[in-house]
């Protein structure tokens, strides 16, 4: 078990996240930034479990996707590994394993009526539920990226793969955005971070 994991978690939260992760098969490990995911979870070969957390997480936001991961290896463990990643059984784990996380000593205040509107029914990844996200956003350090409700209709963007995207209108909930290289459509969630081309 590492010691390290802690100092990315709220304080209030170690002694909880201590009790989870007591288990003699379990690794976690924190990793540098992934672009396409925050965290994952694997049984290896050799039996053992592996969780990996990106380490450029805000603190509130490592604490969610380190409990999600481990939410995979306690539904697998109860209910076998030929249920569905983020169906039922896994929700229902999640929601359980988070209870006890939803207090002002560990979640800021303005955070905690949004968690526990999401964990009524929690989704894959907490940046579909693009309301917490972007209350979740507001405790990282500062950087360069803007969101795509932000930028201007008609201007262009780079996403971190080097493709160039022209942001076009709104529908529902995503934005129309055309790839400038093919004009092919795609669409983007509001919250989804984006460079700016000047």
């Amino acid at each position: 078990m590492q010691d390290s994991i802690f100092s990315y978690i709220p304080k209030a939260s170690k002694s909880l996240v201590e009790a989870l992760l007591n288990k003699d098969c379990l690794t976690v490990k924190v990793k540098s930034e992934r672009k396409t995911r925050h965290g994952d979870y694997k049984l290896l070969p050799n039996g053992r479990h592996q969780i990996t957390v990106n380490s450029n997480l805000n603190n509130y936001r490592f604490l969610i996707t380190l409990i999600h991961e481990i939410s995979h290896l306690e539904a697998y463990e109860k209910h076998g590994r030929l249920i569905k990643p983020h169906g039922k059984e896994w929700k229902q784990t999640f929601q359980h394993l988070m209870l006890p996380f939803l207090r002002p000593e560990i979640f800021p205040s303005e955070l905690l009526p949004l968690l526990a509107k999401h964990f009524k029914n929690p989704k894959a990844s907490s940046d579909t539920d693009s309301t917490l996200a972007l209350a979740l956003k507001q405790f990282d350090p500062p950087n360069d990226k803007t969101f795509i409700f932000e930028v201007p209709l008609g201007n262009h963007f780079i996403l971190y793969n080097g493709r160039v995207f022209k942001r076009g209108q709104k529908r529902t909930k995503r934005y129309e955005c055309v790839e400038v290289a093919t004009n092919k459509i795609y669409l983007f969630n509001p919250n989804a971070e984006v460079e700016l081309l000047k």
